[in-house]
């Protein structure tokens, strides 16, 4: 079976979701956040301080 895409790495909440989603091919982080996971989300990359994509090294997580 082939590796997923996308991994879940951090949830947050019931109502009020918060998640952070890895791409398990370039370790780009993405933030989802929705009231109500029927109704709608909202996706925007994480970055750092300097306005840098966070990204997790990949290969520590195999």
């Amino acid at each position: 079976m082939a590796k997923e895409r996308f991994v879940e790495t951090y949830s947050q909440g019931v109502s009020n979701i918060r998640k952070i989603i890895v791409d398990t091919q370039t370790g780009v982080n993405y933030l989802l956040i929705s009231s109500n996971m029927t109704s709608g989300c909202g996706v925007a990359v994480l970055v750092d301080k300097d306005g840098k994509p966070i990204i997790t090294d990949i290969d520590s997580k195999n």
